[in-house]
């Protein structure tokens, strides 16, 4: 079954922008980590909790990005998660950036589970319920 993209919105700030008000590249990353962030406390997964209750961490394990546009300050920006894939190992998921209807950033990235010891393992249990 087909679940509908996990949608974060949120403003650009003066600290997202280099001197000319455009968004530093790099905080495309950190707008998709929120939003990551997010998709997942929607999905009943908090990552503290796993962290210290199980010793489990996430890690981005691969990443492909493309800028489209730039993002400006002030602009009202929307982030989109769906799940491409999904194995006891690994989940990959694409990020697209939106401004209004137009698709400026997507990426699409591999995240792994390791231990305390860095170790790479299953996803716990509470991965099950994320749909594709």
């Amino acid at each position: 079954m087909d679940s509908p993209p996990h949608r974060f919105s949120f403003r650009v700030y003066y600290e997202d922008t280099d001197a000319g008000g455009i968004v530093y590249y790099a905080n495309y990353l950190r707008f998709t980590e929120r939003a990551r962030t997010e998709f997942l406390r929607a999905q009943g997964i908090h990552q503290r909790a796993l962290a210290r209750e199980e010793g489990l961490f996430f890690v981005v394990a691969q990443c492909q990005m493309h800028y489209i546009a730039p993002a400006y300050l002030e602009d009202w920006l929307e982030v989109t998660t769906t799940v491409n894939i999904k194995s006891s190992m690994r989940l990959v998921l694409q990020q697209d950036i939106f401004r209004n209807e137009d698709k400026i950033f997507t990426s699409l990235l591999t995240l792994a589970c390791v231990n305390a010891h860095h170790k790479a393992c299953q996803f716990p249990e509470v991965f099950d319920k994320i749909c594709i």
